[in-house]
């Protein structure tokens, strides 16, 4: 089981503004920021997350990767939906709408939409087809 994982971003503000309301249909929130003076000069990085666990990190002071993809669990269809609108409305750029993804299994339904770097970032529920 992983506990975090992170990634590291062109500048904090872009992606702030966009995973603070992309996000939260998912029920995730920010709960961790750390400058750039508390890390030593190592960047600054901010933690998302929910039930106490900031398992989601971004931050600068690295080079920004290409592709990375992250894929988020939603408790149903109706809050992939929402994540995408809303991810939409922050900006991000669609990269594969709500649907079901029979390619994966055939309860699989997922939206994608690319972040401010580009990055892949993904809603995904299990349950029964609709």
């Amino acid at each position: 089981m992983i506990d975090h994982i992170g990634f590291p971003v062109s500048d904090l503000a872009r992606p702030r503004a966009f995973y603070d309301r992309a996000l939260a249909p998912l029920g995730i929130k920010l709960m961790m920021e750390v400058t750039e003076e508390m890390t030593g000069g190592h960047g600054a990085h901010l933690g998302y997350g929910r039930d106490g666990n900031p398992f989601f990190r971004i931050g600068t002071g690295r080079s920004v990767p290409a592709g990375v993809h992250i894929a988020f669990a939603a408790s149903d269809r109706a809050m992939v939906d929402a994540f995408h609108a809303a991810a939409l409305a922050a900006g991000g750029r669609d990269n594969g709408a709500p649907g079901l993804r029979p390619e994966y299994h055939a309860s699989y339904c997922g939206a994608f939409i690319l972040d401010p770097d580009g990055n892949n970032i993904e809603a995904v529920h299990h349950g029964a087809p609709a």
